[in-house]
């Protein structure tokens, strides 16, 4: 039975991790077929490397699989101490682990507008001709031309 929940566990920390949406790929989300999108292209002006913090899925998923997994050790008080420890490490690794690298890019659009955009997956550098496919206000995705 603690060798189910484990593999139950596990599993969704693999469902709730692969959400990440990915820029400059080859995939397109399900949201986007049949779905008019608009583009505007132009150049990289300057690129600040940052880093997403988590929206809290990270967070959550790591306490509660470490507390499960703390769970099935000691007895008693001591059960009870590597529960807590389980979920607390947990939280911690689920906190970092959620965590993305990101390009923050200053771009000047071809119309003259001068925007900038956070996009995580790829790797621009100042000088760079992209494309920005949109969704309303919504990025899509960035990818170099």
């Amino acid at each position: 039975m603690k060798k189910l929940i484990l593999l139950v566990m596990t599993g969704m920390m693999f469902v709730f991790t692969g959400c990440t949406q990915m820029y400059n790929s080859n995939e397109v989300a399900l949201s986007d077929v049949n779905t008019e999108l608009t583009y505007q292209t132009g150049v990289v002006t300057g690129v600040k490397n940052v880093v997403i913090k988590d929206n809290g899925s990270g967070v959550f998923v790591g306490a509660y699989t470490g507390t499960v997994l703390g769970s099935m050790f000691g007895r008693g008080k001591g059960n009870i101490l590597s529960t807590l420890l389980g979920g607390l490490t947990g939280a911690l690794v689920g906190y970092e682990a959620d965590k993305a690298n990101a390009q923050e890019l200053f771009v000047r659009l071809d119309n003259g507008k001068n925007v900038v955009v956070i996009v995580k997956g790829v790797n621009i550098h100042k000088g760079d001709r992209i494309r920005i496919i949109k969704r309303g206000s919504k990025i899509v995705r960035v990818e170099k031309i």
